[in-house]
């Protein structure tokens, strides 16, 4: 066992004590490293994003000006809209916290279910495309192991993820900042070889529309133009993952945020519209098992006279920026999945944080789901941009729709609320439109995959949440039976009746806030054992999830009250029924570990002791229940038989 944990040690890192308020302090991300490790995503997608809405003007290639403006637009638009949602949602949540405060929870879980696959895909799409970019420079044989090499990516990024946020993005800045400075390099040298030309792209484009209008009609020349836009929506994916995860950025953490949002809008925008010119500009035309920016770059190269030797640098700087890009989706999606466990959408496993204080189980279902999703589409990356686009701008119309509601309802009592509306309103006609086209277009592509999948996840997270809440009815119904058992008065002034003879029988209790499953469990206790046991002690734990983590909570008294207020009511039952009796509390990332803690003490302290907890037993129990509800009782039943000591599982039935 030693062996195997200085292994994990060597691989993941050795445990952060969550208890440490420095601890957040070295992990939280500054503006330079958030936008590293948030902002690939939205550079990354210049790779693949432009080419798609390049290609799909046809042989009406003079009009790709137009799309470069509308890019660098778009671009601005989106993250100024996200910008209200950095100042409303200082806590992160993003486009699900979003959704639920300002449209309702129904709202709100169909956006997160559409985050989750969104940011799936993200690891998806951007490894996939990465790998394409590697392979541009291979003989055509190699494609045969494309999908190996991309699950070989995914499964070490979720080797980096499991270490911890801020290690996986520490690592990979050498490769974000090769991009940026190779690709700025390339596009600037590309259009200064071409300069004189820009003069005349304009006029150009005008007569191309002209002629297209005089053949088939304005209206069908502005439906090529906007499809060619919708179809390049991947370019703006990943813009919304600031505000998702601004509990992960470093205070002040709304100043920290837009500065995030800033440099991605800059970097992004210069980028995409710049590579569309150099389509343009340069006359790229599609080659088999090339992307089009491999073949833009090696003409570029070729003819300006650079050594052959950059096209592989360049190209290994494209493909580490998307496995950067891939990143973000481990970032992101185990934070939305954290919120929607915290909300009783998703397992309460979802909230729990690793010793590396991450949300693990929320990187392994991301990091299995893109695989599988990686499988199923060969790894073809225009299959799964669409499957990418079509989730993505479903979150950012219901986050805008839910902005331009809240701002119009706020006309009365914010000052700037009509500039606000009218930016929500513009983007989220935007996004909108660009949700139907892309739909309706490449419906029969896969889009219907990306809709059926994103029901899927909802219908779940319905069943999930009415499980919850059937069990939190009864279990209140239990709380509301016992209550008669407390006199709801101020605890601090009770002399509680404390142990005199610590060597006498004692009965240790593993209690929760639900007080009715507690006093179930003393009273079975009572009625077994009668006036065997002299002694009863109460423990409780109180586990630092990915919530508590981020907002500090477990740095603030209140938390520590709260614990101590559960352990306090039942000493106070027993008060009342002159048992003597102690309280006991502790917290940290691993509620059963910390349990375990406890109940080593009070063996020492209590020798001769036996240890009861209460289990829930549903009466048409299945798989289903026993992976909603975590196995901690049955964990500590093993520990402590392990260690010698006697447990006692009383069941209540549900």
């Amino acid at each position: 066992m030693k062996l195997l944990s200085k292994a994990k040690e060597l691989v993941f890192g050795k445990p952060l004590n969550a208890l440490n308020p420095k601890i957040r302090e070295h992990i939280a991300l500054i503006a330079i490293i958030a936008w590293i490790g948030l902002g690939a995503d939205g550079l990354s997608s210049s790779a693949y994003g432009p080419e798609q809405a390049f290609l799909a003007l046809g042989n009406h290639t003079q009009m790709g000006i137009y799309l470069a403006f509308a890019t660098a637009i778009t671009v601005f638009l989106i993250s100024l809209s996200y910008n209200q949602v950095i100042e409303l949602f200082p806590n992160g949540g993003g486009g699900y916290k979003v959704a639920t405060h300002l449209l309702g929870p129904k709202a709100g879980v169909v956006s997160g279910s559409a985050l989750i696959v969104d940011y799936i895909l993200t690891i998806a799409v951007s490894t996939a495309s990465g790998v394409d970019a590697l392979f541009s420079l291979l003989p055509d044989a190699f494609s045969l192991y494309k999908v190996e090499v991309e699950i070989a990516v995914i499964i070490l990024l979720i080797m980096l993820n499991l270490r911890g946020m801020k290690e996986s993005v520490k690592v990979l800045i050498p490769l974000f900042l090769g991009f940026l400075f190779t690709h700025l390099a390339i596009i600037i040298i590309g259009l200064s070889y071409h300069h004189h030309g820009l003069g005349d792209v304009m006029p150009n484009a005008g007569h191309a529309v002209k002629t297209m209008s005089a053949s088939i009609g304005l209206f069908a020349t502005m439906a090529l133009l906007l499809r060619a836009y919708s179809l390049g929506g991947g370019t703006y994916t990943g813009l919304e993952a600031v505000s998702n995860n601004v509990n992960m950025l470093a205070e002040p953490r709304i100043k920290t945020g837009k500065l995030t949002m800033l440099y991605m809008a800059i970097s992004l925008s210069f980028t995409a519209s710049g590579i569309i010119l150099l389509y343009l500009l340069w006359h790229a035309t599609p080659v088999t098992n090339q992307t089009l920016n491999a073949v833009v770059f090696n003409k570029i190269i070729q003819t300006v006279g650079l050594n052959h030797f950059w096209l592989p640098i360049i190209l290994f700087f494209e493909a580490a920026l998307l496995f950067v890009g891939a990143n973000t989706g481990f970032l992101g999606c185990p934070a939305v999945m954290a919120n929607m466990a915290q909300d009783k959408w998703l397992p309460r496993q979802f909230r729990e944080l690793s010793n590396r204080l991450v949300t693990q189980n929320g990187v392994l279902i991301s990091g299995i789901a893109a695989i599988l999703i990686l499988l199923w589409a060969h790894g073809k990356v225009s299959t799964l941009v669409v499957l990418y686009s079509i989730n993505v701008f479903l979150t950012f119309s219901m986050s805008l729709l839910g902005l331009t509601v809240y701002w119009f309802k706020s006309r009365k009592t914010k000052p700037q609320w009509l500039r606000r509306l009218i930016m929500s309103s513009v983007g989220l006609i935007v996004c909108a439109s660009i949700l139907v086209i892309t739909l309706a277009e490449k419906f029969t592509e896969g889009g219907w995959l990306t809709a059926l999948i994103t029901a899927c996840v909802i219908s779940t997270c319905f069943f999930i949440r009415n499980h919850y809440r059937d069990v939190g009815l009864k279990l209140k119904e239990a709380d509301t039976i016992f209550a008669s058992h407390f006199r709801y008065v101020d605890l601090k002034q009770q002399q509680f009746l404390a142990p005199s003879d610590k060597n006498a029988k004692t009965a240790v209790f593993f209690v929760t806030k639900h007080y009715g499953a507690g006093i179930h469990t003393i009273l079975w206790v009572r009625r077994l054992f009668p006036d065997v046991f002299k002694n009863f002690v109460f423990l409780t734990s109180g586990e630092i999830d990915s919530e508590t983590f981020s907002t500090e909570a477990i740095f603030q008294q209140h938390y520590r009250k709260d614990l101590n207020g559960i352990v306090e009511r039942y000493r106070y039952f027993c008060t009342e029924h002159n048992l003597p009796s102690e309280g006991l509390f502790s917290y940290g990332v691993n509620e059963t570990t910390e349990l375990i803690k406890l109940a080593e003490y009070v063996g020492q302290d209590y020798p001769d002791c036996v240890f009861f907890a209460s289990k829930l037993v549903f009466v048409d129990e299945s798989w289903w229940s026993r992976l909603l509800h975590n196995n901690t009782v049955t964990l500590l039943q093993r520990e402590l038989h392990l260690q010698g000591k006697q447990m006692v599982i009383l069941p209540m039935k549900i």
